[in-house]
C-alpha cells in the first residue's frame, strides 16, 4: 500500500487490538461489548484498507502473521494514547459528584469496604462508586478501576501509591476445632493441626516458618483462592488460617492461636493514577479511603466518633 493515503478508523484498531489480545473474535466481542460479527467485520475492512492478512487461525485461535505482529506494536501505541487522552480528560474534571471504580480484594470489599462507602456517601452524596471485587492486580492504565487497594507496591512510575498500613497476620481457627484438637498451646502442637491452604502454597510456608511453625503440603487439604472462601472455612471448623485481628472478630468470631507469637505484617497500598489524581472527585475518594481504610484494619479510633 505505499503511497496510498489510509482513512483511519479507530473502531476498526480497537477491534484488532482486543483480537489480538484475546485470541478470539468472540472474546474480543465480550471485552469491546460488541456483537461478534460487527467486530468481524471491522477487522476485514481493516485488512482490506491496509492489503494485508492480520490474522490466521490456528485451532480455535486467531493468531497474529508476520504483518499482524508487524503492525501490533504500533497500535499498541496507539491505544496507548488513546488512554492517556481518555486519563487526561477524566483528569480535568472539577467536579465533586460522579463515578469512581475502586479494586479490591474480595476479602477487603467484602467485610471493610462497605463501612468506608458509607462513610464516604454520607460526606459526598452525589459520589457514586462501582466496587471491582478481584484478586487480581488490576490495570489501572486501562481504566479497570480508578484507584485501588493492593498489598503491593506498583512499580509503575505514572502512578501514585501511598501505604496506608501495615496490620499483622496471626493465626486463627474456630472454637469447635480447637476444642476438638485439645486447645494446642506450642508451636509443635500446632504443627500437626490443619491448615488451609492459600494459592501460594510456598508464601504460607514462609510465612508460618517466620512465626516458629514448620508445615508441609500434608498439613493442607483444602486451599482456596478466594479470601472470602478461605474465611468461610476456617469458620467452618476445617482448618486454622492467617487473619487480622479484626477480621477475625467477624462473626462467627474466631480464637487465636499461639497468641503469643509475633505477627506477620500486611503492608495495604493505595494506588492511582497521577493523571486521574488531578480530578478532585478521584483526589476526594482516594484522600477518604487513606483516612479510614487504615481507621477499619488497625480499629483505630474514629475522630468524630
Amino acid at each position: 500500500m505505499k503511497g496510498k493515503r489510509f482513512n483511519f478508523d479507530w473502531n476498526q484498531a480497537r477491534a484488532f487490538l482486543a483480537t489480538a489480545q484475546e485470541g478470539s473474535l468472540s472474546a474480543a466481542a465480550r471485552v469491546l461489548q460488541q456483537q461478534q460479527p460487527t467486530l468481524s467485520r471491522q477487522v476485514s475492512s481493516l485488512e482490506e484498507d491496509l492489503e494485508v492478512t492480520l490474522f490466521e487461525r490456528v485451532g480455535r485461535r486467531l493468531v497474529l502473521t508476520a504483518s499482524g505482529l508487524e503492525l501490533l506494536e504500533h497500535f499498541e501505541a496507539m491505544g496507548v494514547a488513546a488512554e492517556m487522552i481518555s486519563l487526561t480528560a477524566s483528569g480535568q474534571s472539577q467536579a465533586i459528584e460522579g463515578r469512581v471504580t475502586i479494586a479490591a480484594t474480595n476479602v477487603m470489599a467484602t467485610y471493610h469496604l462497605p463501612r468506608i462507602i458509607k462513610a464516604i456517601r454520607q460526606k459526598e452524596p452525589r459520589v457514586k462508586i462501582d466496587v471491582v471485587a478481584s484478586n487480581e492486580i488490576s490495570d489501572l492504565k486501562r481504566r479497570e478501576a480508578d484507584i485501588a487497594i493492593r498489598h503491593m507496591r506498583p512499580e509503575q512510575p505514572d502512578l501514585i501509591a501511598k501505604l496506608l498500613c501495615e496490620p499483622k497476620l496471626q493465626l486463627y481457627a474456630s472454637p469447635e476445632y480447637l476444642e476438638a484438637q485439645g486447645f494446642p498451646e506450642l508451636s509443635a502442637d500446632i504443627s500437626r493441626l490443619d491448615f488451609i491452604g492459600v494459592e501460594n502454597p510456598e508464601w504460607l510456608f514462609a510465612a508460618l516458618d517466620n512465626m516458629g511453625i514448620t508445615i508441609t503440603s500434608d498439613n493442607i487439604a483444602i486451599t482456596s483462592e478466594s479470601g472470602t472462601v478461605y474465611m468461610a472455612l476456617v469458620q467452618a471448623g476445617l482448618g486454622v488460617g492467617l487473619f487480622t485481628k479484626e477480621l477475625a472478630s467477624q462473626p462467627p468470631r474466631l480464637r487465636p492461636v499461639l497468641s503469643e507469637a509475633e505477627g506477620i505484617p500486611v503492608p495495604v497500598w493505595l494506588v492511582t493514577h497521577r493523571e486521574l489524581y488531578t480530578s478532585r472527585l478521584i483526589r476526594l475518594v482516594f484522600d477518604e479511603l487513606a483516612l479510614h481504610v487504615p481507621r477499619v484494619l488497625m480499629r483505630l479510633p474514629d475522630d468524630n466518633a
